[in-house]
This record gives structure tokens, sequence and C-alpha cells, in this order.
């Protein structure tokens, strides 16, 4: 069986650490709903605890849990879902150990092979993981193993996990058919990384939006300075802004913190304050980072 392209990275550069986040964020103007959610972030090691993969395609700075919970503190977040990053690959004990010191406030998206046994996946939800994510991306591979993790999503579907995709906009077209059949709720990351340049109007984003008319899928309106071709995100906060209008219970967002592989460093207490114009009202922005996460991360469970 042919696996997912997880962790197919051009290791060329992997040794040279890089600082992917804001030392010093802003601190938003916007004030956000009591229990609001950052639905999207990660944590890299300290990497003397954690070590990072060998197959990682580059070496961040250490992003520690502790600088996480700090940030949360200072952009009035009190709920969060940790992503596991290619950086650590299938070890998911950064995450889990990032659980734990939570409260109940963190929950968790792990990385796994296809072949994982059903006791450590079980394991794995009992511990806070909810759901699994899987990579496809046009450089490594395209959608090719998009029918085994279909496939894959009959064992999530007995532990209340979901699937989770992050991809290349273009790959939609050829992943919203078969991503269609999963026997549990897919969410897409980062509004499927469309050109936010190319307008609302184009066919990688009328893809998306038709997708999301089924109710199996849910979006993260996470990324708009990843999609966006301007300095103030507009183009991606327009995007973000018609989802979350057309599919209010289903959205979720998040900052991507400590945005790895990105072009420019992003201030976190900007992509706070640009939830105004995504979510323009209270009682959205209360759907959107309070009651949806609510329900589908079952946070008091």
């Amino acid at each position: 069986m042919k696996p997912a392209p997880h962790l197919r990275h051009d290791t060329r550069h992997r040794m040279q650490t890089t600082l992917t986040y804001n030392r010093h964020p802003s601190t938003p103007s916007l004030r956000l709903p009591p229990d609001a959610c950052d639905a999207h972030v990660h944590v890299f090691g300290p990497a003397a605890r954690f070590p990072f993969a060998p197959e990682r395609g580059s070496t961040p700075a250490d992003a520690p849990k502790e600088t996480l919970f700090a940030l949360h503190r200072q952009l009035g977040i009190a709920r969060c879902v940790i992503v596991q990053s290619l950086v650590h690959g299938f070890d998911n004990r950064v995450v889990e150990d990032a659980i734990a010191a939570g409260g109940g406030r963190y929950l968790g998206v792990a990385l796994v092979p296809l072949g994982i046994d059903d006791a450590e996946l079980a394991r794995l939800a009992a511990e806070g993981f909810r759901g699994v994510r899987f990579h496809f991306m046009s450089r490594g591979g395209g959608a090719s193993g998009v029918e085994d993790v279909v496939a894959f999503t009959r064992r999530l579907e007995p532990l209340g996990m979901h699937l989770q995709v992050h991809f290349d906009g273009v790959l939609i077209h050829a992943l919203a058919a078969p991503l269609a059949r999963s026997a549990v709720p897919v969410v897409i990351d980062h509004m499927a990384r469309v050109d936010a340049s190319l307008g609302p109007d184009h066919a990688d984003f009328a893809a998306l939006h038709a997708l999301m008319k089924n109710p199996l899928f849910r979006v993260k309106v996470s990324g708009v300075d990843r999609i966006s071709g301007e300095r103030s995100y507009a183009d991606g906060v327009a995007l973000a802004r018609i989802l979350v209008r057309d599919f209010p219970e289903r959205c979720f967002w998040g900052t991507d913190w400590p945005h790895p592989n990105h072009h420019h460093v992003p201030d976190d207490g900007v992509l706070v304050d640009r939830l105004a114009d995504i979510a323009p009202d209270a009682a959205l922005r209360e759907q959107l980072l309070v009651r949806n996460p609510q329900d589908f991360y079952r946070f008091d469970q």
C-alpha cells in the first residue's frame, strides 16, 4: 500500500536553523470572547528534549509550549488545538506533552503512518488527539495516496477522530471527490492554500466553496497571511469572510503559530485584529471562536 506523502521533503537546507515567529508580537486591539480557541498551532521542541525528525525539510528555532502559552495569554485565547508538525514527524510526544500541560484547554491533531496499530491509535485518542493529519503537496506526489487515506478513515470513526488535510490549492480538484467518501468529518487546512490574489471567482476557491456545501467538510480560515499577496492580507481576509458568512457553523480560526515554512514572519496580534473583518460582528466571532471548536473538538471531555 502506497502511503500518503507525509514526509517527502527536500532536505538540502534542513540543518539551517530559522526563527519563524515574532518574539514580540503586538497586543491586539480586538477583545476576543471568553473561551476563544486558536484551532491551529504547532510546537517545536525544545529539540534537546523532543528531537526533530531526520526527514524534516527545515530546522526551525525552538518554539516550545511555554512560549505558546504566553502568546495565548497576551492574545486573549483560552483554548487551542495543536497540530503535530512535519518537523517532529510521527513522534507525537511533543504535542502530548503540551496537551498534558494545558489543563484540558489544549487538544491535538496527530501525524501517523497508515500502518499505525489500533492500540496506538486508541492511545492517542485517549491522550487528547481529536484527529490525524495528512499532507498532499504538488511538489511531493500530488494527490497520490488519497484513496489509502480515505480507507484509513474507517479506523478513525469508532474513536471519534476526524481527518485533517493540508494541500496545495491546485489539488482541490483532484482531492474533492475521494475526500467526500471519508467515513469521518474532514477539516481542510488554511482555506486549501488557494492563491487569494486570484480572487473569489477563481476556479480553486470556487471548488473549495462548492466542497463546503457538503456537511462532511470543515475549513480553517487560518493562513490569510500565507495565501495573501498584500501586506494587509486584505485578499486573504476577503476569502475567509466569504467562508465564515456562508458556512458559519463549519469554520475554525487559527494563528498557525509559529508560522513554519513562511515567506515572512507575521505579527500574531495583527492576525487577531483581522478577525474583526473575517467575522464582522460579535455573534459571528462567538460562533467561529467558541461554539464551533467547542462542539467539534469536545473540550469538555
